[in-house]
């Protein structure tokens, strides 16, 4: 990016911060707080704290600090789960203070800018899709495939298709899928992967009929394959009146490459922080848009941002829509930041990234292949599923071991046994945001691994606070330490 790219987003963020107001503060008259609290609440004498010097103080917490690994500190080949670095840069635009000291109950009049950009995130992001409608509120992508197939079945039932009560899911899929469908009143049913990881044909065509209301497909799918049959799976489910819905969650393997809206989805949702850009970890924050085709979307969520002449306004009254998916607008800080992220790059750029991410991915993939089986094939999209049974048949070297031992070497662990459809399953995803260097590392330590004593693997990692907890009785009998 050159510095008149970056002068010229830092200059359109500040214009749009501009077209907002803050809120005027509250004159809210100062109450002793004592008498909001009740008497026998109140405490006799200040509680008995130790007292420490800054110096003490600050120190503790830095070394705290020290024991969490983030994306700035490790690398992260989390297959599905894509942690990839995020530019600092879209970090300080979306702190400026005319988008973020904005309130969600502020009137549309007083944040133009913010609704402006909303706005075109809403048209950018249906036209990377190929899709003609998006709604922005979701919180995650596993709330976005909730709202979507609450669309799906707002749409039926408009239609008096109430009979359509199934949706299909390969049994590659997120977890979050099947999980959906039943949170969304569908019952779920699983599609069996054929002998190279794709959707099996005839099992489908044998589960499909006018019960089938959504068949959900992740693309590329969660062993890092494109659907080669894609075309000839849209078609059936089309012709069976049914609706094709895509996780999104793999975007970023094709970005600028292809279009879910051209190959047959009729809906889908991204992952804001997977397929562009925001901060990412224990659980959010998260932001899953939906794209949708003409005919779904009366039914979107809302709000929908609109344009009325030069101004800009939520939308609310749709009246087939299925209502808010979660309060007020949705996680606005996160689709600026997603936003930043698009017109910082362009399409060119886009279509760079999702090239760079597959580069890597196949080129970790071919460092470490001939040490770790890869069932379904060579070559891979964005991230690729390796496994561990034959070490473990052979030398008694699980994925669980391979991966808690690379915490001994900085590196987070992949994901591990997911998909179930691969035995000792090691999920790999390098993202595009990875060196070579990085990669080469990274490779030559998994091989390194495989070749040590099984013995000493089964106790790693051996330099962690904490080596192998005990999940699930931590699960069930959680130390709570302010109970001691």
């Amino acid at each position: 990016m050159t510095n008149n790219q970056s002068t010229d987003l830092l200059f359109e963020i500040s214009h749009l911060g501009r077209r907002c107001h803050r809120l005027p503060a509250c004159d809210v008259p100062e109450k002793d707080a004592t008498a909001l609290v009740p008497a026998d609440a109140l405490a006799d004498a200040p509680p008995p704290l130790t007292e420490v010097g800054e110096i003490d103080l600050i120190r503790h917490f830095v070394n705290l600090s020290k024991r969490n690994m983030s994306i700035d500190t490790n690398f992260y080949p989390l297959g599905s789960c894509t942690m990839k670095y995020n530019p600092k840069r879209h970090e300080r635009l979306a702190g400026l203070p005319g988008m973020a000291n904005l309130h969600p109950l502020q009137s549309d009049a007083s944040c133009q800018g913010m609704l402006a950009m909303l706005w075109s995130m809403q048209n950018i992001l249906a036209e990377i899709a190929g899709l003609d409608a998006v709604a922005l509120q979701p919180a995650a992508g596993a709330q976005g495939e909730l709202a979507a197939l609450l669309v799906a079945a707002a749409y039926n039932r408009d239609k008096g298709q109430t009979q359509r009560t199934r949706v299909l899911i390969p049994d590659s899929a997120h977890g979050t899928n099947p999980a959906s469908a039943a949170i969304a009143g569908f019952d779920a049913v699983s599609i069996k992967s054929n002998d190279n990881g794709l959707v099996d044909l005839a099992d489908l065509k044998s589960k499909l009929d006018d019960r089938t209301a959504v068949f959900m497909i992740t693309n590329p799918n969660t062993i890092g394959l494109f659907e080669s049959q894609i075309g000839e799976i849209t078609k059936l489910i089309h012709d069976a009146g049914g609706l094709v819905y895509l996780d999104g969650a793999n975007m970023n393997a094709i970005v600028g490459v292809t279009r879910p809206g051209d190959f047959g989805a009729d809906m889908m949702h991204y992952n804001v922080h997977k397929t562009f850009t925001g901060p990412h970890g224990a659980g959010g924050p998260g932001s899953g848009p939906i794209a949708v085709r003409a005919m779904l979307a009366p039914y979107l969520p809302t709000p929908i941002v609109v344009k009325d002449g030069d101004a800009f306004k939520q939308e609310t009254n749709r009246p087939k829509s299925i209502g808010r998916v979660r309060s007020f607008f949705g996680n606005v800080g996160i689709l600026l930041r997603g936003y930043c992220y698009i017109r910082t790059l362009g399409p060119k750029g886009l279509r760079a990234m999702t090239e760079n991410a597959v580069l890597n991915a196949n080129y970790l993939l071919a460092l470490v292949k001939h040490a770790l089986d890869v069932p379904h094939g060579d070559r891979c999209m964005h991230e690729f599923v390796a496994s561990a049974s034959k070490l473990k048949r052979a030398k008694r070297i699980s994925a669980m071991e391979i991966a808690k031992r690379l915490l001994d070497f900085g590196y987070h662990a992949p994901t591990v046994y997911f998909p179930l459809v691969v035995p000792e399953a090691l999920m790999i995803e390098p993202t595009e945001t990875e060196s070579k260097e990085t990669l080469d590392a990274f490779a030559a330590t998994l091989l390194k691994i495989i070749d040590e004593d099984p013995a000493f693997l089964q106790n790693a990692p051996h330099t962690t606070p904490i080596s192998r907890p005990n999940d699930a009785k931590a699960f069930k009998e959680p130390i709570l330490r302010w109970k001691a």
